[in-house]
């Protein structure tokens, strides 16, 4: 195989990988805790994207002396902490994937 072959197999497989990760990021999973009562839902990369409680997961022996806007403050402060942690630790990754790739970015890698 030449080199001519080779970096048009690279860019090709670069092209791939490109569209998988914007499939995955693109694509939502949802997960089910507690009987139904705590639903969690991230992106394929494993990005979180939203937590959503029931009356029941807050107050179980008295679900109707929680009201809705308790449930939704809750949600979305837990939804930005997490989401503030993942960008801390996806900024932390990459410093230190570059610091061993020399500053080279390899698709794939982050």
């Amino acid at each position: 195989m030449n080199i001519a072959q080779m970096m048009k197999q690279a860019q090709f497989m670069q092209k791939k990988l490109q569209e998988a990760q914007t499939e995955l990021a693109n694509t939502e999973y949802s997960a089910e805790g507690g009987n139904g009562s705590v639903k969690v839902v991230c992106d394929g990369q494993g990005y979180f994207k939203s937590i959503k409680f029931t009356k029941e997961a807050l107050n179980p022996e008295n679900p109707d002396s929680v009201d809705d806007d308790t449930v939704e403050m809750l949600e979305d402060i837990i939804t930005a902490a997490m989401k503030r942690a993942l960008e801390q630790a996806n900024t932390a990754k990459e410093a230190k994937m570059k610091s061993l790739t020399g500053g080279i970015s390899i698709p794939g890698l982050f």
